[in-house]
């Protein structure tokens, strides 16, 4: 028997495809462009924001904008990174779904001129459902620092459950931060109410 007949065979996992255009009642959630780089600067160099992310740094500038929005905009990551926005395409935040170590992560951030107006429970439905619709069978993880209340009350409407605790390390915080995992199973998606 040669050694080929003994090899697995290699298994590619299913991709949702590239990134979509969505549109909600408020917002529109479109992939980000490298003209996107100022206003991700501004957000981001608020402490506000960026002590509730793991992985931004403080104090974040407009080349830390452009360092991620280069690999972001090349089209080669199965990730899908929607820029936030109002009708009159002015970037306020983000919502991603990254394939992470294997696992699609749901990730997110508003401008904190924007918060306690639902428009992140809107984008988070918006992108979760249209992935669930490409990806039907797969959970979406997620997971929230244990200081940010209204971040797991978001992902628990919609319908994620926490499976576990632990500490990961923040980087704007310079420390480990207590932090709660979350996954979303398929088919665990609350219906949309319709207007």
């Amino acid at each position: 028997m040669s050694t080929t007949a003994l090899q697995r065979p290699e298994v590619t996992p299913m991709m949702p495809g590239p990134a979509p255009v969505i549109s909600t009642a408020r917002l529109t959630l479109r992939p980000h462009r490298l003209s996107d780089a100022p206003a991700i600067a501004e957000s981001l160099s608020d402490f506000a924001v960026t002590r509730m992310l793991s992985r931004v740094p403080a104090p974040f500038d407009r080349q830390d904008a452009l360092d991620w929005l280069i690999p972001v905009t090349s089209g080669t990551l199965p990730d899908w990174p929607l820029a936030i926005t109002g009708k009159d395409d002015v970037h306020i935040g983000n919502v991603s779904i990254e394939l992470r170590h294997g696992r699609w992560h749901l990730g997110y951030w508003l401008n904190r001129y924007y918060w306690r107006r639902g428009y992140m429970s809107e984008a988070v439905a918006a992108i979760i459902e249209r992935f669930s619709r490409r990806m039907p069978e797969t959970p979406v993880h997620s997971g929230v620092f244990a200081d940010n209340p209204a971040s797991l009350r978001l992902q628990e409407k919609l319908g994620f459950r926490m499976t576990g605790c632990g500490e990961i390390y923040c980087f704007a915080r310079n420390t480990m931060v207590s932090h709660i995992e979350t996954v979303l199973q398929p088919g665990m998606l609350p219906p949309r109410k319709v207007a």
